[in-house]
C-alpha cells in the first residue's frame, strides 16, 4: 500500500465517479483509477456515500490517502451540477465554506454550514497543534495582549445576587 503515491483526484459527472491518478513507486509507473459512484442522486447522503467508497475493498486502497473533506467536497460538487448549479457556482459556494470569517455569526447558520465550518477549524487546528516532543513545544506558554482586558455587562462582579 505504500508503494501507491498519490498524484491527482478528480469527477466526472456523467456518468459520476471520482477519478484518481497515481504513481506505483516500485515501477515509476503512472496509472488512472476511475471509480464510479453508483446509485448517487441529487438527493443522496454525501457521508453515507463517502462511507460506501471507503469501504469498497477495490477502492480502498486508493482512497486511503485522499482526506475525508475533499472526497466530501468531490461529491458535494457532483450532487450540485444534478441539481443544475454551474460548476463555478458550486466551486465558490465551497470556498465560502472552508473560509472563516472571524466576524461571522456561526450561531446563525445552518447544520450544514456550522458542521463545514468546525471540520476547518478543527484541521486547522490540529495542523498548527504544538504536543510534547514536537520541535518549538512549551509548556504553559504566557501571552500579554495589547489593549487591555475587555469587560462585558454579564462579567460584572457587583451583582448583588452573588
Amino acid at each position: 500500500m505504500t508503494d501507491i503515491q498519490l498524484k491527482k483526484c478528480g469527477i466526472r459527472f456523467n456518468p459520476p465517479a471520482i477519478i484518481v491518478t497515481y504513481l506505483i513507486v516500485s515501477k515509476n509507473k503512472l496509472h488512472r483509477r476511475t471509480m464510479p459512484v453508483r446509485n448517487f442522486t441529487k438527493n443522496s447522503g454525501i457521508q453515507r456515500t463517502v462511507d460506501e467508497l471507503r469501504l469498497n475493498k477495490k477502492h480502498e486502497k486508493y482512497l486511503q490517502n485522499i482526506p475525508l473533506r475533499q472526497l466530501e467536497k468531490l461529491l458535494t460538487v457532483i450532487q450540485d451540477k444534478m441539481k443544475g448549479i454551474s460548476l463555478e457556482d458550486s466551486l465558490r459556494e465551497r470556498e465560502k465554506l472552508e473560509t472563516i470569517d472571524p466576524e461571522e455569526d456561526l450561531n446563525k447558520a445552518d447544520d450544514r454550514t456550522l458542521a463545514a465550518k468546525k471540520a476547518v477549524m478543527e484541521e486547522s487546528f490540529e495542523k498548527n497543534r504544538k504536543k510534547p516532543g514536537d520541535p518549538g513545544y512549551e509548556y504553559d506558554v504566557e501571552v500579554e495582549f495589547e489593549g487591555g482586558v475587555e469587560t462585558c455587562e454579564w462579567d460584572d462582579d457587583s451583582d448583588p445576587d452573588f
